[in-house]
């Protein structure tokens, strides 16, 4: 008994294994890269949809009372056709971002076509991949959806803190993500329309929101198949969406106890 009560003290959860980004735990886990995946969860909800008429990205951005609604800090444009939104420490996000841009605008100026959307995911996926492995440095504390049409179509990629990318038709992240990807199983279509995938964006945000009336706090952006174009919303267009999103709920039966 007292062999195993020193044991349970040597192995107790992280017993010093998170000091270090370099150190596996005996479980084999890196409880910095954990945690940067907790601050993930904690963050803003994030959606990216992909169709066949192309892809959408929202985001829940609460702002404040005198903050210019033409102030937008979790969506960026990569290129002119992909851009990605983030959920957990944004600031990190900036450094990523920044990189893809330079790659994207670097493959353009040697190879005189856009960059592919995957490149670009793996190029995050790396920069994270790096910030789990060497001393002296912390994991990024971000998950970015990353989404565009090149020219295999529209496409959507996860990049986290881990180092992993992967491609999704629809995938939501943040505070509420699992109830959020529940209803998307349950509700995307490969045969959604834009306009479609934009109202299924939008009830996503609505599901764990704490406002689920206005549209002030919804941030959307498509790149459409045809031009292969990123475009943010107008506050109209969210509007519209919205109504949609809201017509469609008030339309959903009831479920039976």
């Amino acid at each position: 008994m007292e062999k195993r009560s020193k044991a349970r003290k040597m192995f107790a959860p992280s017993a010093g294994y998170d000091r270090a980004i370099t150190i596996f735990s005996p479980d084999g886990r890196l409880y910095q890269v954990e945690y940067a995946l907790e601050t993930v969860r904690r963050g803003n909800l994030a959606v990216g949809i992909r169709t066949k008429e192309g892809v959408v990205l929202a985001v829940e951005e609460k702002q404040k009372k005198l903050q210019s609604t033409e102030s937008v800090v979790k969506m960026f444009q990569i290129d002119d056709h992909v851009g990605a939104v983030g959920a957990g420490y944004i600031p990190d996000a900036r450094i990523q971002v920044d990189s893809a841009r330079v790659l994207a605008q670097s493959n353009r100026l040697i190879y005189d076509e856009p960059v592919d959307v995957e490149a670009i995911a793996k190029r995050i996926a790396d920069m994270n991949q790096q910030y789990t492995q060497y001393a002296g440095v912390r994991p990024f504390g971000v998950s970015l959806i990353i989404a565009g049409v090149d020219d295999s179509g529209p496409v959507v990629y996860l990049a986290d803190p881990t180092g992993t990318y992967s491609g999704f038709h629809a995938i939501a992240i943040g505070q509420g993500n699992d109830q959020v990807n529940d209803y998307l199983e349950k509700n995307y279509s490969d045969s959604l329309s834009l306009n479609e995938a934009i109202t299924l964006a939008i009830e996503c945000i609505y599901l764990v929101s704490e406002d689920k009336t206005g549209t002030a706090h919804i941030k959307v952006a498509v790149v459409e198949a045809g031009t292969k174009k990123w475009r943010r919303l107008a506050e109209q267009e969210v509007s519209k969406g919205a109504s949609a999103a809201k017509t469609k709920s008030d339309k959903a039966p009831a479920k039976s106890s």
